[in-house]
């Protein structure tokens, strides 16, 4: 988790805390032993940590505002002493005593207070990321959480303007959706209030920081794994909002609904900069794919679907697993590929009909599909080698790969959509295939070594268009096709 770095404060005072008007040691060092004084059994000191928010209640209570040469009103920011020592108390609340005792004394009231009267960025932030450190922990974490006055500040901030302030609030909510002892109080929160959503929106299609559209990404895609309903909750208030925008729009074309746009800025925004985070927002869409009102909402508006899909095809076409890649790398993006490859053999299944996915505009698509198969065949033939080597053991390496559950779905993914593309082909396409070489005896009997024996029937009528090509390639390539059932 976040610890706390140098920068500004905020809060509301607690009168029994007047008589640490003094100025204590800072928390004895970790080599020394618990005292009197101590937490629990740490070493952090209690009347340091009393004085540090005795300090910050005196300073979001005093002006907090100086003039600039100007004559206007701007905050007073933190001094580096007192910004040092808040960093400190941020540190020094990952631990769970310090945690339970800041509870016990009603620090989270007194970190809320100090937020809603901080006109300090940095104080906000810090003191969120505090709140933060705290819902790590069962019985902070729910003792925060029945307080309705910090949830509401919390939601909140999720429209304040400041990177850091919204990296901490995030962080915030997810560790509270991450565990199910309050996961669905939060999710309550968020279904009530969906002007939370416009302010996710803003965020993931106009922020430029790389650590806040991942963790906010983080956000999202966790709601909508808890979910699914809220899926269709956005996507059909963002309905209403494009109906009611278009009532006052003299354009002859509905507004585009905005979830699918915001994710797929993010994404492009993250491109180059995060993979992790890439993987993230790929995986939103896939989440969206699950559910019906998801589905549309990625590919009925108008140029919407066709944005998803040059995207993700420029991604499998220039990055993701290259023909002079690593084979072993694909164990690095094999989670990432699953996400593309889900979303693109949704959209490929259900509207290959529309244009831009008429598999003769996507014929290079088999050729990396089919590459990514390879790397898969690498790496499993890597992993049974050195399974073999150490264990002479097929039960021990046929479980180990069947653990590794991204893996196994990249390679069923893969399988159903180089499948369906296979079957897509009319005898010109096939033509095409072979002049460019995307099809060739060698490449055909891989792919047919990848997909049978479980798509038997469509490779068969596959097998018969590219009999109206090459007869003679058919014939061979139908010795290789298993009997069938009986």
């Amino acid at each position: 988790m976040e610890q706390g770095k140098k920068d500004s404060s905020d809060a509301s005072p607690d009168p029994s805390l007047d008589y640490l008007n003094r100025n204590p040691s800072p928390p004895p060092s970790d080599d020394e032993t618990p005292t009197a004084d101590s937490i629990g059994t740490t070493v952090f000191s209690k009347h340091w940590l009393f004085s540090t928010l005795t300090k910050l209640v005196k300073f979001v209570e005093s002006d907090q505002k100086t003039k600039n040469e100007e004559g206007e009103d701007v905050p007073v920011e933190l001094d580096e002493e007192l910004e040092d020592e808040v960093c400190k108390l941020w540190d020094m609340s990952m631990n769970e005593e310090v945690a339970l005792f800041l509870k016990e004394f009603e620090g989270p009231e007194l970190l809320v207070g100090i937020i809603k009267k901080s006109k300090s960025k940095r104080l906000t932030e810090i003191c969120m990321g505090i709140l933060a450190n705290m819902s790590c922990f069962k019985e902070t974490r729910e003792c925060m959480t029945e307080n309705d006055g910090l949830g509401e500040l919390v939601l909140l901030l999720l429209a304040d303007p400041d990177p850091p302030t919204l990296i901490e609030t995030s962080r915030f909510l997810l560790t509270c959706l991450s565990h199910s002892d309050v996961a669905n109080t939060w999710l309550e929160r968020l279904n009530e209030e969906l002007w939370v959503r416009k302010n996710i929106y803003f965020i993931m299609s106009s922020s430029t920081n790389v650590d806040l559209l991942v963790k906010v990404g983080e956000l999202v895609e966790k709601l909508f794994d808890l979910d699914s309903g809220m899926v269709f909750e956005w996507v059909e208030a963002d309905s209403e909002d494009s109906v009611k925008d278009d009532e006052n729009s003299e354009e002859e074309n509905p507004p585009a609904l905005q979830l699918v746009p915001s994710v797929l800025e993010a994404a492009k925004q993250l491109r180059f900069q995060s993979t992790e985070g890439l993987d993230v927002y790929l995986h939103i869409l896939q989440l969206m794919t699950t559910v019906n009102h998801g589905f549309e909402a990625i590919v009925k508006p108008p140029d919407c679907g066709q944005s998803v899909w040059e995207f993700l095809y420029d991604l499998t076409s220039h990055e993701l697993c290259q023909p002079n890649d690593p084979p072993l790398l694909i164990q690095e993006q094999k989670t990432l590929l699953s996400s593309l490859f889900a979303v693109m053999q949704s959209m490929f299944s259900c509207y290959k009909d529309k244009d831009y996915l008429k598999i003769g505009k996507n014929l290079p698509l088999i050729s990396r599909v089919m590459q990514v198969l390879d790397h898969v065949q690498v790496y499993d033939d890597n992993l049974f080698d050195q399974y073999t080597k150490k264990k002479s053991d097929y039960d021990a390496t046929n479980q180990a790969l069947e653990k590794d559950v991204p893996f196994s779905i990249l390679k069923d993914v893969c399988l159903e959509f180089l499948t369906q593309m296979l079957f897509a082909l009319t005898k010109d396409d096939i033509k095409e295939c072979f002049q460019q070489g995307y099809l060739n005896e060698h490449i055909c009997r891989k792919a047919l070594g990848h997909v049978l024996p479980m798509y038997r029937s469509y490779i068969s009528d596959f097998l018969t268009v590219l009999s109206e090509v090459d007869q003679n390639l058919s014939n061979m390539l139908q010795k290789l096709m298993p009997p069938p059932r009986r």
